[in-house]
């Protein structure tokens, strides 16, 4: 299949095989970096970039330059039309008009989804709020296989801010693809959100085991833990013991140790007030010295505050600003797979077959309750409606097709109310029998009775959440 006239929102878009012949067409064009201008040569790329960046950016605009392609730019919100309230999807459209293939990073989740759905050509999301950042999961991807040549296998640490860092939430998923195993080492306060977790056992098997104080305490010579999640390739009696597995995934040492710093533009007001514990030990030349970092690569998206110090630049084992580097080969791949100006040769690979879920499909249709979703802001409710798909029947659970935040309706019902009589037409608790007995294209959730009610549902037996 080819890449040409795709967009990547996220890192789903790619299946293994296509990230692995991005990476050969990376080689092939770094090892010849001036043969490669003109490749893009009368070919234009919009640089829409509406939050802070310096490396994503100036190694995306590096890479058209590179090809031999011209760029476009819109940095600034306020200096846009998006000031004058603007909606995403008419901002989309007309650069549609202007560019060959857009690259965006803003704020709201879900934005480069809009943009990629309305511009017409091919979109790369290049940040969307605490949602997913694929490109730079290509180039950490490409940096471990450079390093270590394959990703099976390996123990990578998540350290830091694992609530809002973007980054890591597509590398989670893109390493689990991959059969790492994956320690996740977040701030207090910052752990993993739960949609995260959810998503990556539904849809990527293995467990995720929390590492309890027993087990902290006898490790504690070592670094803190809070969970692991093992690969389904993991061996059978260490899946069967987490205690078990923890201990020998500890003691083995650490292949990669990903930093990330706290995302504080992103805290709640709460958060700010609050002034989240952060604070984990700072990654330098003495931390490193432990028996589990010995051959560990030390790896972080940047920029760096006060979480990664200065003294570890002159290490073997840093990585940081090899990985930057290694944006620029990747993106130009990317550029010219998705323009269709070079073709990929895919390796008939594994990758995991990722369900399809039914969506949810009829009136009321619940906002996002995430309020950082693109589908619940002003500008663009006036065309975007919510959309979900249902992820689970036990809890039920909505995924929004947006951000990705999953959420558990309270009462349901169904349009294929019994005889088609006024009177049988019966709300239920969502963690009733008829959560999971109701078919997917009859499905209605309501969030209160009240709602329910006002659609002309009457309470059953079983809307106070009786089997």
């Amino acid at each position: 299949m080819t890449l040409a006239n795709r967009s990547l929102v996220t890192i789903d878009d790619l299946s293994n095989g296509e990230i692995l012949s991005l990476f050969s067409l990376a080689d092939e064009m770094s090892s010849d970096m001036a043969g490669q201008y003109g490749v893009c040569r009368g070919k234009i790329m919009a640089s829409l970039f509406f939050e802070p960046s310096t490396r994503t950016r100036l190694s995306f605009e590096a890479a058209m330059h590179r090809l031999g392609g011209n760029v476009i730019t819109a940095s600034d919100v306020g200096a846009s039309s998006l000031a004058k309230g603007e909606s995403i999807a008419d901002t989309a459209k007309i650069i549609g008009g202007y560019a060959d293939i857009a690259v965006i990073r803003h704020p709201w989740e879900g934005a480069a989804k809009v943009v990629a759905d309305y511009a017409g050509i091919p979109v790369i999301n290049a940040g969307d709020g605490g949602h997913q950042h694929p490109t730079q999961t290509l180039l950490d991807l490409y940096t471990i296989i450079k390093e270590r040549q394959s990703i099976k296998g390996l123990k990578i640490a998540l350290w830091g801010d694992l609530k809002y860092g973007r980054t890591t939430h597509s590398l989670i998923f893109a390493l689990a693809r991959f059969g790492a195993d994956i320690l996740f080492c977040p701030s207090p306060g910052l752990g993993v959100p739960q949609h995260i977790i959810d998503k990556l056992v539904t849809e990527y098997g293995g467990e995720v085991e929390s590492v309890d104080d027993s087990v902290k305490k006898r490790n504690e010579n070592l670094f803190p833990v809070d969970a692991i999640y093992t690969t389904p390739n993991s061996p059978h009696q260490l899946a069967m013991m987490p205690d078990i597995s923890v201990q020998v995934e500890l003691k083995g040492g650490v292949d990669a140790l990903y930093v990330t710093r706290p995302q504080k533009e992103r805290f709640t007001d709460k958060e700010q007030g609050d002034g989240i514990k952060y604070q984990y030990p700072v990654v330098n030349k003495k931390f490193l010295e432990a028996k589990a970092f010995r051959k560990t690569m030390v790896m972080h998206p940047l920029p760096r505050v006060d979480e990664l110090a200065y003294d570890v630049d002159a290490d073997e084992r840093s990585m940081y600003f090899k990985q930057a580097a290694r944006g620029v080969p990747v993106r130009m791949a990317l550029l010219a797979a998705l323009l269709g100006v070079k073709k990929t040769v895919v390796p008939l690979v594994e990758s995991p077959a990722l369900p399809r879920y039914p969506s949810y499909r009829h009136e009321p249709v619940p906002a996002c309750p995430n309020p950082k979703c693109v589908s619940i802001q002003p500008t663009e409710t006036k065309y975007l409606k919510p959309e979900y798909r249902i992820v689970k029947t036990n809890p039920l659970t909505l995924r929004c097709v947006y951000c990705e935040h999953g959420f558990e309706p309270k009462y349901v019902a169904s349009i294929d109310w019994h005889e088609h009589r006024p009177d049988m037409k019966k709300y239920h608790s969502a963690g009733s029998h008829w959560a999971k007995d109701i078919r997917p294209e009859n499905l209605i959730v309501f969030n209160s009775e009240e709602q329910a009610q006002a659609y002309g549902y009457k309470p059953s037996h079983f809307a106070g959440g009786h089997h």
